[in-house]
């Protein structure tokens, strides 16, 4: 009997290709040879299929496969055996996507995941095609070409619960509409030029949001001024050496909340924490024991939502929105904020 072929083998696409990213922007792009995108309340994923193999992929790099079980027995069911898509796996609970439902799945007990699957099943939206039906590269085609692919699979894929092909236009106005919607479902607009290969790991596409965010790594924390309990989180971004400089901290953080992220946090504790600009000493604004801060190990990263950007530092304290386990803090970089949003 011949050696079994490994999985994947039959794909151009290789399994550690990085998405393609989205620059920040305040404003939708005008002009033509542009497709505007919904951007889904969900976790990015790269889906790899080769016969009965069947990969997720987060925009970490990291496998999201045995998180996900019923959206890999779903992709495992479609007629065309090979592909690479790109998507956004989404929960809806109640009628809405849920990310926190989506934060749930990553857990390490697998009775408790298969449990949230049956509960609340997972599905793609595919937004982009990398590999055909034959497992050959569409990488350097335009965006255009490549959603004749996709629009080709879709039909394929007609009926399937677990995959859904997302909405796109080339309207300004429709996407200005959406833009005006923006919450549960919507997290913004994507902008992508038509004429545009894909380029992976490079911020090529536009990302268009009603509020600023930033997923920033947390290099640090401080204590309440009156007990051992967490007050604020001192928030980081990679610059272009790769060192990780201070910009900000947010202290949105319920009481409820405090007890165990302080525990979480103590856990990580281990200098230096920042590795570029940190936390400065106490000034004419600040006392000794609020410029005390502890360091912690570079693993955590949040959503923040903020105002402005002034030398490379939010202005003002922000809003924490999320935890980001999906994300790896080395992708939390100045790219997010720099040229779109300055004061």
């Amino acid at each position: 009997m011949p050696p079994a072929e490994p999985a994947f083998s039959h794909l151009d696409v290789p399994l550690h290709l990085e998405p393609m990213e989205a620059k920040s922007v305040a404003e939708l792009p005008t002009g033509p040879g542009w497709r505007y995108e919904p951007k889904w309340d969900g976790f990015r994923c790269l889906t790899f299929r080769d016969g009965e193999a069947v990969e997720l992929r987060a925009k970490s790099g990291k496998s999201l496969t045995r998180y996900f079980p019923e959206v890999v027995a779903g992709l495992r069911a479609l007629p065309a055996k090979r592909f690479v898509l790109d998507g956004e796996l989404t929960v809806a609970v109640d009628g809405a996507l849920s990310f926190e439902a989506l934060q749930m799945r990553l857990h390490p007990a697998e009775s408790r995941i298969r449990k949230l699957a049956a509960e609340t099943p997972a599905a793609l939206v595919m937004f982009d095609c990398l590999a055909d039906a034959t497992g050959r590269s569409v990488l350097d085609q335009p965006l255009s070409a490549r959603h004749e692919v996709l629009d080709g699979l879709a039909t394929k894929f007609a009926g399937s619960r677990v995959v859904t092909l997302s909405p796109g236009t080339e309207s300004r106005a429709t996407a200005s509409r959406w833009l005006e919607g923006v919450g549960g479902d919507l997290d913004g607009v994507i902008a992508k030029r038509l004429d545009g290969p894909y380029r992976p790991g490079e911020r090529s596409m536009l990302k268009i949001k009603r509020l600023r965010t930033a997923d920033c790594v947390v290099g640090g924390f401080r204590y309440l001024a009156d007990r051992r309990e967490v007050g604020s989180l001192l928030l980081g971004l990679y610059d272009d050496r790769g060192l990780l400089d201070h910009v900000g901290f947010t202290s949105t953080i319920s009481d409820a909340e405090r007890p165990a992220l302080t525990k979480r946090l103590e856990a990580l504790s281990a200098p230096p924490g920042f590795t570029g600009d940190a936390p400065g000493g106490p000034s004419r604004w600040s006392t000794e024991r609020s410029a005390q801060w502890t360091p912690l190990r570079p693993e955590l990263v949040v959503e923040v939502r903020y105002d402005h950007v002034t030398g490379d530092r939010f202005r003002h304290g922000t809003k924490l929105l999320r935890w980001r386990p999906d994300k790896a803090p080395r992708q939390c970089t100045f790219d997010q904020v720099r040229g779109a949003v300055a004061a």
